[in-house]
């Protein structure tokens, strides 16, 4: 075993006997095979593809899907990912078929040639994990490639169950992935490639942009319950809207409440979703605290992606668990997707009729607010922007810090919770992502009745601090987001955070400050190329860089 996708990969170097994630060895050997049926499938759908041949049905989807399995904390059922393995491979051959019906000449790779059975998965695998580049600097421009892939198929999946798709994305992830699989390219070609990786990871943020506003209606500014009621209730964690609307749908004047938890509270902000009254509020905080607020809640949890914590031994919740799309424990009950696209949640709310209702939360010391305050994606902050542009000029607000990404376990992100405590009265916050349940029960005040902190949403709504950005730099008359009076601070936990720092780079953003490590998977080289072109650093302490970052 080989893993350091994640920011707290063991020792900053990486897992080799567990994933510190609660990922078992085999696990990722079967991950790492999953992995190499999908650069074989997109070895042969290239091909097909270059002499416009259509591709098998479903053949996007199911590499998406498989990319979005192998993020952390998604999917943590090896039967489960042997069978996508088993359905890849399948794929695969009925494409190299098409090819050779075709006279269509294949390249000569392991990833479509090999023709192992099953029982040999585990032995093969042990070639095709992370270390099978040798060169240092080329396997860490693939891999950070590969972790921006995986991040983009975790969006294109969520817009790809409300409906929307961009066979632009999709054919650009088949070309890469072949691409890194099939040639010895050069770092210059690979650097090229991981700034296309980053314009189409912005692509793939407004398209599912596109999808929540379109079918939800546009976020508006909310402030969320985070009290508990009296009746049964079921907990929604993960982040795909359109499971959520189908549970909320089907559960109505059931008798049971729906709680959102960590990555899932933006679903507070969109007004189709706002308007289901069993809609009660957000319970607990970010996903790393679940085993302690899942002990409370006493009602199933619904994963609908990535963010699993595996339970530990005698918890009350375990046979609690269930999972959707990508996501899947051993021992819990997956809802499938029928052919029509629906799921039926009947067995998870028949558990929540039979479960008490759940325990208020203890108090923290960085509990100063009783509700949440968010909604403020970039419609809603157009309205507010000429307000905000006022305050500039009137000298009111005299910087931005983008405080987005992902929040996690390690003590030393509390360093976030301090940077926003003692950020200057003329500042202002923007977040999306769970890096937020850090900082987003301080009582931060306003200024003229603009929050300090204005929450986007998810970690995808990032797109919206773009979008807010630009039109910042538009309202101002300036030529560069780079001119602003914007700081980056951005927390970073695993894949969907590497698209979104991939995707600020292609939009040609400097001076991001990536924290609490640097990723393990740059090599000095490739980390040195990223400080000299765009100046990326890292995190020290609060009171320094307070004083290095702060206008």
């Amino acid at each position: 075993m080989f893993c350091y996708q994640c920011q707290e990969t063991a020792k900053n170097t990486g897992c080799t006997v567990a994933g510190v994630c609660g990922k078992k060895s085999t696990t990722a050997a079967n991950m790492d095979m999953l992995l190499f049926a999908v650069r074989g499938t997109a070895v042969v759908a290239n091909q097909l593809l270059s002499k416009n041949i259509p591709l098998c049905p479903d053949t996007s989807h199911l590499i998406a899907d498989a990319l979005f399995s192998t993020i952390t904390n998604a999917n943590f059922d090896e039967v489960a990912i042997v069978a996508k393995t088993q359905e890849m491979f399948l794929l695969r051959n009925r494409m190299i078929d098409i090819a050779h019906k075709h006279n269509i000449a294949l390249p000569d790779v392991d990833e479509v040639n090999w023709r192992g059975s099953s029982d040999e998965y585990l032995i093969k695998a042990k070639d095709t994990c992370v270390l099978r580049e040798s060169d240092e600097d080329l396997r860490s421009l693939k891999e950070l490639i590969l972790y921006g892939l995986k991040g983009m198929a975790a969006y294109i999946e969520h817009a790809r169950n409300l409906g929307f798709e961009d066979e632009k994305i999709d054919h650009f992830i088949i070309q890469t992935l072949c691409d890194i699989t099939v040639r010895k390219p050069s770092a210059k070609h690979l650097i090229e490639l991981t700034l296309q990786t980053g314009e189409q990871g912005v692509a793939a943020m407004a398209l599912l942009d596109k999808a929540n506003t379109e079918t939800f209606g546009d976020p508006v500014a909310t402030e969320v319950q985070t009290n508990v009621g009296y009746r049964p209730g079921i907990l929604v964690s993960g982040h795909d809207l359109h499971d959520l609307e189908m549970l909320l749908q089907q559960s109505e004047r059931q008798g049971v409440d729906i709680y959102t938890h960590g990555e899932m509270l933006p679903a507070h902000y969109y007004p189709k979703l706002k308007q289901y009254s069993h809609l009660v509020g957000n319970y607990g905080g970010a996903w790393w605290q679940q085993r302690e607020d899942f002990q409370r809640f006493h009602g199933p949890i619904l994963f609908t992606s990535n963010c699993i914590v595996p339970p530990l031994g005698g918890n009350n919740y375990e046979d609690k668990i269930f999972t959707t799309n990508s996501a899947g424990f051993p021992g819990s009950q997956h809802i499938p997707t029928d052919k029509d696209g629906k799921k039926d949640f009947t067995a998870l709310i028949q558990l929540a009729k039979n479960c008490p209702p759940p325990d208020s939360l203890p108090a923290s010391e960085n509990i100063e607010t009783e509700t949440l305050l968010g909604g403020f994606a970039h419609k809603q902050v157009d309205e507010l922007a000429d307000r905000v542009v006022a305050a500039v000029k009137a000298g009111k607000i005299r910087q931005f810090v983008v405080m987005a990404g992902c929040d996690g376990r390690m003590k030393n992100r509390e360093y976030y919770t301090e940077f926003a405590r003692q950020l200057p009265k003329d500042t202002v916050i923007l977040t999306a992502g769970c890096a937020k349940y850090r900082y987003n029960r301080l009582d931060l005040g306003d200024i003229d009745g603009i929050p300090r902190m204005l929450d986007a949403g998810q970690c995808n709504d990032c797109y919206s601090l773009v979008l807010t950005a630009i039109k910042l730099k538009e309202a101002m008359g300036l030529q560069s987001i780079n001119e602003l009076p914007i700081l980056f601070n951005i927390a970073w936990y695993e894949q969907k955070a590497v698209i979104v720092l991939l995707a600020l780079l292609s939009l040609g953003v400097r001076n991001i400050h990536l924290g609490p490590t640097l990723p393990a998977f740059l090599s000095e080289n490739v980390l040195n190329l990223l400080v000299d072109k765009f100046n990326i650093g890292t995190i020290s302490n609060v009171e320094k860089d307070l004083k290095l970052l702060t206008y």
